[in-house]
């Protein structure tokens, strides 16, 4: 889309947020406001109302949204129906993964099929789970790998394979020589956990609570920004979390941590999460097929 300002109109009006709408397009706040700012003056009316920090749209902002929707829509199918007459598998992908998968699931997939693929570029941007949903929606980017439930029925989501949640501790902790954990032996301890909007924190917390932990406990646990940071701080002893066991292969053999299988098991999908558009994208669709050979393999391997 050429019109910058109709971009960003769209993002802030699908979050009503300033502020998430930076996040997602990757831009400063002032820079979407200046955006926003242009496109009212354009139109010679407001198109948000901004009080009691709430954002809402005006009437006029109503309008432009539905006919931004449009807009977008018919541009993809635009762009779509080129790519499938001239058959064109080049051009650019960008992919959003959240931090899970961005760190030790996609370096390999996108490595082989870089190499097998080379007229196809790729660009990754990396969020949580619900940052990478929300580039889904806005357009940003054209496919996701996320962990755990998406809720827009507006989406494609094509789960990808299951990932176990498993309890980390270090070794000379306590919970080490159980050979499962309960959510009630969890909440004994002091818990670290990811960030809100994180799939791994929600998955974490929806299973304590759904097994009777009490909520002043898991509402007050250590909150770090990546799985890097969580492994750290409990391998420091300050406490235990639950991540994927994807995620951990390296500090196991190493002997940094034990991860001891929860009871009863707890497991998430890791899914692709694509746009409905009515045309098939060359790349797109050589991208998926070969995600879905890999996404084999790795149930096959985990089997």
């Amino acid at each position: 889309m050429s019109d910058r300002r109709l971009q960003v109109f769209h993002a802030v009006a699908r979050l009503l947020s300033f502020t998430k709408a930076a996040e997602v397009l990757h831009m400063t706040q002032p820079a979407v406001t200046f955006q926003i700012r242009q496109l009212e003056e354009q139109f010679d009316t407001r198109l948000f109302d901004r009080t009691h920090n709430r954002v809402t749209l005006t009437e006029a902002g109503q309008v432009v949204y539905e006919y931004s929707e449009k807009i977008f829509d018919l541009y993809s199918e635009m762009e779509n129906a080129i790519r499938e007459m001239t058959d064109d598998i080049s051009g650019s992908l960008t992919i959003g993964a959240s931090t899970t998968i961005s760190e030790y699931m996609l370096p390999s997939l996108l490595g082989d099929f870089k190499a097998k693929n080379a007229d196809i570029k790729l660009r990754l941007r990396v969020s949580n789970t619900e940052g990478i949903v929300s580039m889904v929606e806005n357009n940003v980017i054209d496919l996701g790998v996320v962990e755990g439930p998406v809720t827009n029925k507006n989406l494609l989501v094509e789960v990808c394979r299951t990932d176990e949640m498993v309890l980390i501790c270090p070794p000379s902790h306590e919970l080490a020589n159980l050979d499962k954990v309960t959510a009630k032996d969890l909440v004994k301890y002091s818990l670290i956990c990811r960030e809100e909007g994180s799939g791994t924190r929600e998955v974490m917390v929806d299973y304590l609570f759904a097994h009777g932990a009490d909520k002043h406990a898991v509402n007050n646990c250590l909150e770090l920004g990546s799985p890097e940071a969580v492994k750290g701080a409990v391998e420091a002893g300050m406490g235990i979390s639950v991540v994927s066991s994807a995620s951990i292969s390296k500090e196991i053999k190493l002997g940094s941590l034990v991860s001891k299988p929860l009871d009863p098991p707890l497991t998430r999908d890791f899914s692709f999460v694509r746009q409905r558009q009515k045309f098939k994208v060359p790349a797109m669709e050589e991208l998926l097929e070969f995600a879905r050979v890999y996404c084999q393999r790795a149930k096959k391997a985990d089997a």
